[in-house]
């Protein structure tokens, strides 16, 4: 992705808060569920701030409140010095907001959505123009500016989307699950483009339940399950406050896989995670006499490892420590939560 420096320039008002975001206690039902239940949220200026959780959360009505386009039930807020209840009008100014599918014609070309999108917004005229090829450019999309929004790619249409909710640069930039659906290499493109967002002074609030995806770019992280916050941290706080001795087994053979789960879990009292790929185990050890005791009982058993170790726990193993679910990098969350 090219250089945003010159295409991306705040315009949003700013106050002397050091926090763009703060919250405190924010609830919202949908009948009988507490979709967001008590959280209570701080989030820096000019950095990019990852809320993760497992489908159907709460993350998308977490983001909905703090944008304005769903009122609290209770709690406070303010975005960027705005106060979410007393002047919610106030906010739309300050910031901008991307949901997890792209909104745009498909039938005008990346240039017309934009140019038309910069004349709502008052842009007149050249000016209009200007704004648009800035952000293509800026975007990495000006060479495809003449063609039909319905022959992008995925990830060109995604950064479309997103360059399309900069017409006027925000405060704050929401980005609710921005690489769903795309493949690893323009997943990849869409971070360099969040990073170079990041780096020009935006700060950035991004949800998502792609764990890799925390992990390169948040400078912190709150994870969040049935609306509560469980946990807050960098991603080296979340792995160091989950504990060092994480036991990982590969068994050879996988039909046995349960059968391992179960005797690990029951050894060390811990749930034991599964990996999606191979006959894979890991779990909460504690100590590495307590692994190697684990690891004894299994081999009395004439279950045959093909490989194992001790060692700190990934993001993947965090959240599983915390939610009790494995990360995903398919499901969605679902529009009510």
């Amino acid at each position: 992705m090219n250089d945003t420096s010159p295409a991306i320039k705040l315009n949003a008002p700013l106050d002397a808060s050091p926090n763009a975001i703060s919250a405190r206690g924010l609830v919202k039902a949908f009948g009988d569920v507490r979709a967001v239940d008590g959280i209570d949220l701080d989030v820096p200026r000019g950095i990019i701030f990852a809320v993760l959780g497992p489908n159907g959360a709460g993350k998308t009505t977490l983001m909905r409140m703090l944008a304005t386009l769903t009122r609290p039930d209770a709690g406070s807020a303010s975005v960027m010095g705005h106060d979410l209840i007393s002047a919610p009008h106030a906010v739309p100014t300050a910031i901008a907001m991307t949901g997890q599918f792209a909104s745009l014609d498909e039938d005008l070309t990346g240039r017309e959505n934009l140019v038309l999108l910069a004349r709502l917004w008052g842009f007149r005229g050249r000016a209009a123009k200007a704004r648009a090829d800035d952000l293509l450019a800026a975007f990495d999309l000006s060479a495809a500016a003449t063609k039909q929004v319905k022959d992008y790619s995925g990830g060109m249409r995604r950064r479309l989307d997103i360059a399309a909710s900069l017409i006027v640069t925000p405060g704050v930039l929401f980005l609710d699950e921005p690489t769903t659906g795309l493949d690893p290499k323009a997943r990849k493109d869409v971070w360099a483009m969040i990073r170079g967002l990041a780096d020009s002074g935006v700060t950035i609030l991004l949800t998502t339940q792609y764990l890799e995806e925390a992990d390169q770019l948040a400078a912190r992280i709150a994870v969040i399950d049935r609306g509560k916050k469980i946990a807050e941290g960098t991603s080296r706080e979340l792995k160091a406050a989950t504990g060092s001795g994480f036991l990982h087994v590969a068994i050879a053979d996988p039909a046995r896989l349960d059968e391992a789960a179960g005797i690990l879990e029951q050894r060390l009292g811990h749930k034991a995670n599964r990996s999606t790929e191979g006959a894979e185990l890991s779990i909460l050890a504690g100590t590495a006499k307590d692994a190697n005791e684990a690891l004894a009982v299994l081999v009395g058993q004439g279950i045959e490892l093909s490989n194992f170790s001790m060692g700190q726990p990934s993001l993947d193993e965090v959240f599983f420590a915390l939610t009790g679910q494995p990360g995903t990098d398919t499901s969605r969350e679902e529009a009510t939560l």
